[in-house]
C-alpha cells in the first residue's frame, strides 16, 4: 500500500473496473447482463453485424477489389443506397384467373403465359408454412376466404383435397365482384379507371391548370411592380397613331383585364384555412412519416398500440401524377387510421404539387391532410430542389403551398420542415412568419435539426420552442392586419408540432409542458419517429405516464401481430411472404435496438446511447436484441416458415452510430 492508503494504478484488478456512469453516449447495463470482452460472445458492433446475411451475400469486401490493405478485409459502413431487395418471381406461376379453381375463367386459353394445370402447379409448389403462431391461414381466418387460393402457403387450411376446391369458412365477409381491399378494411385505393387516366394523361387537372395560371399572373404582376415604368412621349390627340400601336395597346389592355379577372376569381374561389375540414392535433399522439418502415402494417400496429395520427410514407409527386403503381400504394391506409391519416408528398415545382394534391383529393376518400415534405435531407431530393431545399427558396415554397391549398378541396394542407439547411444558420423561425401571412396552411411540424446534421447530434428543442413562439407572434400580428381580417377568424389556430429525439413519455410531456420562460402554450403536440420504431408501445407509456418493461414474450407477440397484418396486406402466396419477410427484417433493424428496462442501471436509454454487449433475461430477449440480420431472418421464420434459397435481404444502414 502507498502512504496515502491507495493502491497504485498498475496494481488495480482490471476485472473490477466499472464503466463510468457519466459516460456520454453509453447505455449502462447491470453488471450481470454485460458480456465481458474476450468471453467468446458475439460483439455488439452494429457496423459489422449487418454484414452476416448469407442470403444477401453482404459480407466483408477484400482488398483484392482495390482497397490496398494487403489482403485484409474491411467493414462496409454507411447507407446501402443501391440495395436491391427485389424478390425472385415464382417459377411456373399459376394463372391468376385459376386461383380459386375455376379452370374456364381465363380468357386467353392456350395462349396464356401462366400455368393452367393446377395439379402440376401444386406438385412443384413450395412447401407449406408450418408455424406454431399461425397454424391456419391468417387471411382466411380474418376474411372468411383466402384470395390467394391455390397459391397460398397455408393452403391445407382452406382446401378440399378430394374435390380440389378452395373453401370458405361458411360465413365469408367477401362476395364475388367485391374488391378485396374493401373486405380487408383498407381505404384510399385508386380505381383502375382513374389510374389509367393518369397513365394516359387523360385526367383533366382542371383546378391545377387554373391555379397555375393564377400563380403566373401573380408572378407577372410582381415583376411588373419591380420593373421601372417607361415614360412615353406626350402625344397630341390630333396626332395620328399607327394601327400597329393601337393593336399592341389593345392587346396589353386585354391582358391586364384578363389578369384582373383571374385574380378576382382566385379571391372568390380560394379556400381559406377556416373553410376546410378542421385539423386538431392538440396533444395527439402522432407517428412521423417513415420511409420504408412506415408501411400500412406497421401503422396498423401503431394504431393498436395507442397512436392517434399517422402519415403515409413520403410519396413523390411526379410518379403520383404519372399513375405509377408503386407510388399509389403509399396513400393506402387501414380503416383504423380513418380520422387521423395524412399523406406526405415531395416535390420541387408548383405544378407537381398542384397535380399530385388534386389527384390525391379526387381519388382518396379518407384524407385528413396533405403534408408537404420540406425537410427531407437526402441528396437525391435536395439536388432536385425538393425536400429541405425548399427552405432555401421561400417564394417557391409559398407558391407550392398555395397551389396545394387551392386544389385540395376541403382537405387541409400542412408542412413538415427542418430548422434550416446549414448548421448555425436556422431559418425556420423567420420562415413561419411568411407562411402565416402568405399561405393557408393548417399545421407546421418542425424537426429540430438542420439538413446538414441529418440525424446526428441531439435535436435542438430550444429552437423548436423559439419557432413556436415566432409562429404565435406572427399569427397575432396578422390577425390585426387588414389581410388577416379579410380571411376571417380561424376556428383553430395553426397547429405547431415538434419533432426530434423523443423516445420516452417523460420527454414527450416535458416538451409539451415545459416550454421555457414566457414561451406560452406554443407547441400543440410532439411527433415521434425512431422512438416508436424502437419501442412501439411508446404511446401506451404516454397514456399510462409510466415505463412499461415489456418481456421477451410480449415483444414477440408484437412481432406476431406485425406478421399477421403484413400477410393480410401483402398476401400469403410465395411473393407476398417474401415481401412480408423483407419488411419484417426492416422493422427488426430498429426494433432490436430496444434495451430492456429490467437490465438497465439507468433509464431511460436515449436515442444516441448504445449499450455494451449484453444478454437478456432469457433466450427470447437475447435473440430479439441481436444486431445480426441473420437473426432477424431467423425470427421471421417463426412466422413465415424457412426462408427460401432465393430470398435476398440487405439492411438499409450499416453505420455504427456510436
Amino acid at each position: 500500500m502507498s502512504e496515502t492508503g491507495k493502491r497504485p494504478i498498475e496494481q488495480e484488478d482490471s476485472a473490477n473496473k466499472r464503466v463510468d456512469t457519466r459516460t456520454k453516449g453509453i447505455a449502462h447495463i447491470k453488471a450481470e447482463y454485460v458480456v465481458q470482452s474476450g468471453s467468446g460472445a458475439e460483439q455488439r458492433d452494429e457496423s459489422a453485424s449487418y454484414d452476416d446475411n448469407e442470403g444477401a451475400g453482404e459480407r466483408l469486401e477484400s482488398s483484392a477489389q482495390g482497397n490496398g490493405n494487403g489482403g485484409k478485409k474491411r467493414k462496409r459502413r454507411g447507407q446501402n443506397k443501391n440495395r436491391d431487395n427485389r424478390q425472385a418471381k415464382e417459377p411456373n406461376a399459376l394463372c391468376p384467373k385459376l386461383l380459386q379453381g375455376d379452370v374456364g375463367a381465363c380468357l386467353f386459353g392456350d395462349k396464356c403465359r401462366f400455368n393452367h394445370d393446377i395439379s402440376a402447379y401444386l406438385a412443384g409448389k413450395q412447401a407449406e408454412i408450418q408455424s406454431e403462431y399461425f397454424p391456419r391461414c391468417p387471411v382466411f381466418e380474418a376474411l372468411g376466404r383466402c384470395p390467394m387460393g391455390f397459391k397460398c402457403r397455408f393452403l391445407s387450411s382452406h382446401w378440399d383435397k378430394e374435390a380440389n376446391v378452395v373453401l370458405t369458412n361458411g360465413t365469408p365477409r367477401a362476395t364475388e365482384g367485391v374488391p378485396l381491399y374493401t373486405v380487408d378494411e383498407e381505404i384510399n385505393h385508386i380505381t383502375n379507371i382513374a389510374k389509367t387516366d393518369l397513365v394516359k394523361r387523360r385526367f383533366p387537372f382542371e383546378k391545377s391548370m387554373k391555379v397555375l395560371e393564377i400563380i403566373d399572373v401573380l408572378q407577372d404582376e410582381h415583376r411588373a411592380t419591380e420593373e421601372p415604368e417607361t415614360v412615353s412621349a406626350p402625344t397630341d390627340d390630333s396626332t395620328p397613331v399607327a394601327p400597329q400601336v393601337l393593336a399592341r395597346q389593345a392587346e396589353e389592355q386585354a391582358a391586364r383585364d384578363h389578369k384582373k379577372a383571374v385574380y378576382l376569381e382566385y379571391k372568390d374561389t380560394r379556400y381559406f384555412a377556416n373553410e376546410k375540414k378542421p385539423l386538431d392535433l392538440r396533444r395527439k399522439k402522432i407517428l412521423s412519416p417513415l420511409t420504408t418502415v412506415g408501411n400500412l402494417p406497421f401503422r396498423r400496429l401503431m394504431k393498436q398500440l395507442g397512436c392517434d395520427v399517422t402519415y403515409s410514407e413520403m410519396a413523390l409527386a411526379v410518379p403520383l401524377v404519372q399513375g405509377t403503381n408503386s407510388e399509389w400504394a403509399l396513400p393506402k391506409a387501414h380503416v383504423s387510421e380513418r380520422g387521423g391519416f395524412g399523406v406526405q408528398i415531395a416535390c420541387s415545382r408548383p405544378w407537381q404539387a398542384a397535380k399530385a394534391a388534386e389527384a390525391l383529393a379526387a381519388n382518396c376518400s379518407s384524407l385528413n391532410e396533405i403534408n408537404l415534405n420540406a425537410g427531407c435531407p437526402i441528396d437525391l431530393l435536395y439536388r432536385q430542389g425538393a425536400g429541405s431545399a425548399l427552405m432555401d427558396n421561400p417564394a417557391r415554397l409559398v407558391r407550392i403551398l398555395n397551389a396545394m391549398n387551392y386544389v385540395s378541396g376541403d382537405v387541409p394542407t400542412t408542412i413538415k420542415m427542418r430548422a434550416g439547411t446549414k448548421d448555425g444558420h436556422n431559418t425556420a423561425a423567420a420562415l413561419v412568419g411568411r407562411l402565416v401571412r402568405e399561405t393557408d396552411i393548417a399545421a407546421v411540424t418542425l424537426h429540430g435539426r438542420s439538413r446538414q446534421q441529418r440525424y446526428t447530434r441531439e435535436a435542438d428543442w430550444s429552437y423548436v420552442h423559439e419557432t413556436g413562439r415566432a409562429l404565435r407572434e406572427a399569427e397575432a400580428a396578422f390577425a390585426e392586419s387588414a389581410a388577416g381580417q379579410e380571411r376571417g377568424e380561424r376556428a383553430h389556430r395553426i397547429q405547431f408540432v415538434g419533432n426530434g429525439d423523443v423516445n420516452n413519455f417523460e420527454e414527450w410531456y416535458r416538451q409539451l409542458d415545459t416550454q421555457g420562460l414566457n414561451a406560452g402554450d406554443n407547441v400543440d403536440s410532439v411527433m415521434v419517429a425512431r422512438g416508436a420504431l424502437i419501442k412501439p408501445w411508446l404511446f401506451e407509456e404516454v397514456d399510462a405516464q409510466q415505463y412499461l418493461d415489456k418481456s421477451g414474450a410480449e415483444r414477440l407477440e408484437i412481432c406476431r401481430d406485425y406478421a399477421r397484418y403484413a400477410m393480410e396486406h401483402w398476401g400469403t402466396d410465395a411473393y407476398g411472404i417474401s415481401q412480408c419477410r423483407r419488411f419484417f427484417c426492416d422493422f427488426m433493424s430498429f426494433f432490436h435496438r430496444y434495451v430492456p428496462m429490467g437490465i438497465c442501471e439507468r433509464y431511460p436509454v436515449l436515442l444516441n446511447e448504445r449499450p455494451p454487449n449484453w444478454v437478456g433475461r432469457n433466450d427470447t430477449e437475447t435473440l430479439l436484441g441481436s444486431t445480426s440480420s441473420s437473426d432477424w431472418i431467423k425470427l421471421s421464420e417463426m412466422f413465415f416458415g424457412p426462408a427460401e434459397d432465393t430470398f435476398v435481404y440487405t439492411p438499409k444502414h450499416k453505420s455504427s452510430s456510436y
